[in-house]
């Protein structure tokens, strides 16, 4: 390889960090904004994003959830009337006080989630069982103003979808944040070839004004955890504060039960870090805006161009996401760019592959070099996407798998998440006692594995009420 292409990475073993930065700014899939904690979405990280939205757009609609869109300010008297719902958000809100050349009467919120206003709509438009359940999602951008930024990650301002309902009963909402959490996790997995540890969260790590949230959590090359989306069980606390009632059969106003369940641009991330490489970018084929490349060898040979050309049409036609790079950049530069954008498949025609009637392929996932038969291209390179897909996935449960550790001593727990694993303990649930490690150690909780009251708790020596894994977090 390239040495110099080497030499544009940090060394993804001992500077993950700055390897990830590196990564994201030299593939053109993010720029920093002018504004601190912002960020640009150039065109190919866009795509990726573009990808997530289709999938998990067709699998909302399945569930008859319509698409709508709430305003972007929201009165800082809505936020206030769920005063728990205030106090988890109320270090991150961005207020404008001052708008039309005069300072406004109440202040207005830039949306850090859109519970309260869409709340405020659903308190409108509810009047009877007949109108649930109310089931809607928007595609927007949502600002919390975070004092420590990195693109995708975590920034001032992302993009995200939020889902919101209203159910006529528990049952019913319990059943919607299950449901969508599955929707999560199918995308993750079938999209992106990312497991990821599900539950629900602690008392203490649940969403601000929630009965109950639940949690899907990928696990990075270098241990540590991504909450990669949450479903919410808000029970009546929000219809309480907005006054959503509706009557029901037997003619009696009561309290609806509401839902809300998101995830954001911070998949890109994960994506990035549970797959790349020393050498950039890794993308399965499913998620990749680019599924093969075209690479021509002596194009200025007769017959190259139009070959590749013929490929190229032939894969386009069977919805392969192909591009023909007949650039006049040599291809040694064309092999290290694509590789370092992670694109899943190199195609690379010659004149020596026209006469044999072949083509050389080479897999990002495992630099194997293929010779497929031109004849049957488009079904050679279908299986191939296929093949690098289920490969991809399998190294990411490997990864997860080795990641994990179940421990019943602090002092193991401690060294080994410091050390890059997520460690399985029982833990009492007392917050105090969960808001202790996290001053002690920096270590939190992410998601509950079963609850189990037969042993004790790993820090306090108290009952036990469940098993969670531990882990640092992104």
């Amino acid at each position: 390889m390239n040495k110099q292409f080497v030499n544009e990475l940090a060394d993804i073993n001992t500077n993950f960090a700055q390897w990830y930065t590196d990564v994201i700014l030299k593939t053109d899939m993010v720029d920093y904004g002018p504004v601190k904690g912002t960020m640009v979405i150039k065109p190919y990280g866009y795509a990726v994003w573009e990808n997530i939205q289709q999938y998990l757009d067709k699998e909302f609609k399945k569930r008859g959830v319509q698409n709508a869109y709430f305003p972007l300010l929201i009165p800082e008297s809505y936020l206030k009337r769920e005063a728990e719902h205030v106090e988890g958000f109320a270090p991150e809100v961005a207020v404008v006080t001052y708008a039309g050349g005069e300072e406004l009467s109440e202040k207005l919120i830039i949306r850090p989630t859109s519970e309260t206003i869409i709340c405020e709509m659903y308190a409108k438009w509810i009047k009877s069982y007949r109108d649930l359940p109310m089931v809607m999602n928007q595609w927007c951008n949502v600002m919390r103003w975070e004092k420590t930024t990195r693109p995708f990650l975590r920034t001032s301002e992302f993009l995200w979808q939020e889902g919101h309902t209203v159910q006529s009963c528990p049952e019913d909402a319990e059943k919607d944040v299950q449901e969508m959490l599955k929707v999560y996790v199918g995308c993750l997995r079938n999209l992106m070839a990312i497991p990821t540890l599900q539950g629900r969260k602690t008392e203490k790590e649940k969403f601000a004004g929630a009965v109950a949230t639940y949690g899907m959590e990928a696990i990075m090359k270098d241990g540590k955890c991504l909450q990669a989306g949450t479903t919410h069980n808000l029970g009546q606390n929000f219809a309480k504060a907005s006054n959503i009632r509706f009557l029901n059969k037997n003619g009696e106003l009561e309290y609806g039960y509401s839902t809300s369940w998101g995830v954001s641009t911070r998949l890109i991330g994960a994506l990035v870090m549970v797959h790349g490489d020393e050498r950039g970018l890794r993308m399965p084929p499913n998620i990749a805006p680019i599924q093969a490349v075209i690479v021509p060898i002596a194009n200025h040979k007769p017959g190259v161009n139009e070959k590749c050309e013929e490929v190229f049409n032939l894969l386009k036609k069977a919805d392969v996401r192909v591009k023909l790079d007949n650039t006049d950049n040599t291809p040694g530069w064309k092999f290290n760019e694509y590789e370092m954008k992670g694109v899943p498949v190199r195609l690379e025609i010659g004149p020596r592959d026209i006469e044999n009637n072949v083509l050389t392929a080479v897999r990002r996932d495992t630099h194997e070099k293929l010779t497929l038969n031109l004849g049957n291209i488009v079904e050679e390179i279908q299986s191939l996407l296929k093949d690098v897909q289920d490969n991809m996935l399998k190294q990411a449960e490997d990864n997860l798998k080795a990641s994990l550790i179940e421990t019943d001593d602090f002092d193991e727990l401690v060294k080994s998440v410091n050390d890059g694993k997520v460690a399985l303990a029982y833990h009492c649930g007392d917050e105090k006692c969960e808001e202790e490690i996290k001053q002690k150690t920096t270590i939190k909780t992410r998601v509950i594995y079963a609850y189990d009251d037969s042993h004790k708790c790993i820090y306090c020596n108290k009952p036990s009420k469940y098993r969670v894994y531990f882990g640092k977090q992104y």
